[in-house]
């Protein structure tokens, strides 16, 4: 499969997934597939929750401003990614996590704000870091293992002072690497875990096994490791892109989340034309804070092919 096939599909997966995931967030199991029992059937982009139908929530959003910058500074530029979240953060979108806002508005520098939240809080393994992680791993592949994984941990800790929500990132750029070289993610787990901090490998080890379920998660799925655990699971046991987003919205809980990171690993391994065009078609992003634009299928399909190639 081509590259840049990959590459969109990884965002446009994930955008879906976050669109069909938030009306659906806080539900409980298997609320997806009681309402829509029948799958290819269509309907299932519906809206709901305060949610427009095929709105994208913060996670698309979020992604879509890191992508931004990438392509605009030429590369990692952390304070401008800051800045960005910060104009966004402050212009009233609909949805935003609770540690995000208080990092992004406590009038800290970019360089100190999240470190300074988990001094005070000593909580900050929540899934806000993963959720957005689909633009930048797509335009870090091409620099290799050792660098993507860098780039990963290093804008996570730009809203989150907790290593674990480092190192879950880390995990998930280095998948959507390995899955750019036609390797499968799953046969590659053992080895991205060794490039783990030895602080939080064990517990990446147990959500990331092929005996986990996420029925034995200790956290609810909005924190950083059984969010990416859910969402291999539902690679794992699964054969299609369709299957994948109706099982992890189907596990309940964050389940924007959880399936825009499942969408964004799926859309990887199975290819932009795996994804229903009538979820993609409906897509649209808004940005607020950037002169009411919005982005919709055609612009994250251009965003990919930027992130992929290089350009800025």
């Amino acid at each position: 499969m081509k590259r840049i096939q990959r590459a969109a599909g990884a965002i446009v997966g994930s955008a879906v997934g976050d669109a069909l995931g938030g009306p659906f967030e806080f539900s409980l199991r298997g609320a997806f597939s009681a309402r829509f029992p029948t799958p290819g059937a269509g309907g299932e982009m519906c809206g709901g929750g305060g949610w427009d139908p095929g709105e994208a929530t913060d996670d698309t959003q979020m992604a879509v401003l890191v992508a931004e910058s990438l392509l605009d500074r030429g590369g990692l530029d952390l304070p401008d990614i800051f800045g960005r979240f910060q104009r966004w953060a402050v212009s009233d979108p609909k949805d935003i996590g609770l540690q995000t806002e208080d990092v992004l508005t406590n009038g800290m520098p970019w360089d100190l704000a999240a470190a300074l939240h988990f001094q005070v809080n000593q909580r900050a393994a929540g899934n806000g870091s993963l959720m957005r992680a689909s633009t930048s791993a797509v335009h870090f592949a091409a620099a290799g293992q050792e660098a993507t994984m860098n780039a990963a941990r290093r804008i996570a800790a730009l809203t989150h002072g907790d290593r674990a929500a480092w190192e879950g990132t880390a995990i998930f750029h280095e998948l959507i690497r390995v899955t750019f070289e036609d390797t499968d993610p799953l046969t590659a787990l053992p080895d991205v875990l060794a490039l783990v901090h030895p602080d939080h490998r064990d517990r990446y080890t147990t959500v990331l096994s092929p005996h986990w379920h996420p029925d034995e998660a200790t956290e609810f799925n909005g924190a950083v490791w059984p969010c990416l655990g859910s969402a291999v699971w539902a690679l794992r046991t699964t054969t299609s892109f369709e299957a994948a987003i109706r099982a992890a919205i189907d596990l309940g809980g964050d389940t924007d989340t959880v399936a825009a990171v499942t969408g964004g690993l799926a859309g990887a391994y199975y290819g932009l034309d795996a994804i229903p065009a009538h979820w993609s078609l409906p897509l649209h992003v808004p940005l607020p804070g950037f002169d009411g634009r919005v982005l919709r299928r055609a612009d994250l399909l251009h965003l990919a092919q930027r992130l992929a190639e290089g350009h800025g």
